[in-house]
């Protein structure tokens, strides 16, 4: 596969769209590498942790409802159980289930509140307030793709 080179990061020609995390529409640009294994292709990511976060970050930040899959892929990533959120959220654990698979729509509470223990988890002095707000302006449009790119200041959504 053929690449370019931009502000000396190395960029794939067609990017490489990153099932592993568990969601349907994210690509990186670069911060990969393929390499033979004995199953064929294998592919190995850059600093995987650190991405985690920034899909995370920018689903709370820029997508104006979550689909279950993103849902729970959240909620993973805090290491919470459907039955904590549950609890936290006043439902019961089928709810969580139902919602994290598609079978129902979540609820606009529900989604506001797992978004604010994420971003409140990984940043200190969040204002509540202010989260709920910002989310509130978010366009209902939704990307099809979420595309990143590994920089010098670590994973970033790719401009």
């Amino acid at each position: 596969m053929k690449s370019y080179i931009l502000k000396g990061k190395e960029l794939a020609a067609k990017p490489y769209h990153y099932t592993q995390c568990g969601l349907d529409d994210v690509y990186l640009m670069n911060g990969y590498h393929v390499h033979e294994t004995p199953y064929g292709n294998g592919v190995s990511v850059e600093k995987a942790d650190e991405l985690q976060h920034a899909i995370a970050m920018s689903l709370c930040e820029n997508k104006a409802f979550l689909n279950g899959a993103e849902f729970r892929f959240l909620r993973k990533l805090m290491n919470l159980t459907q039955a904590e959120v549950a609890s936290y959220f006043l439902c019961n654990v089928q709810a969580v289930a139902r919602w994290e698979k598609g079978k129902t729509e979540l609820n606009g509470a529900a989604d506001r509140l797992l978004r604010l223990l994420y971003i409140g988890s990984r940043r200190a002095n969040v204002s509540p307030e202010e989260v709920i707000k910002a989310l509130a302006e978010l366009d209902a449009k939704a990307d099809s793709q979420q595309i990143f790119e590994e920089t010098a200041d670590g994973w970033k959504t790719a401009a």
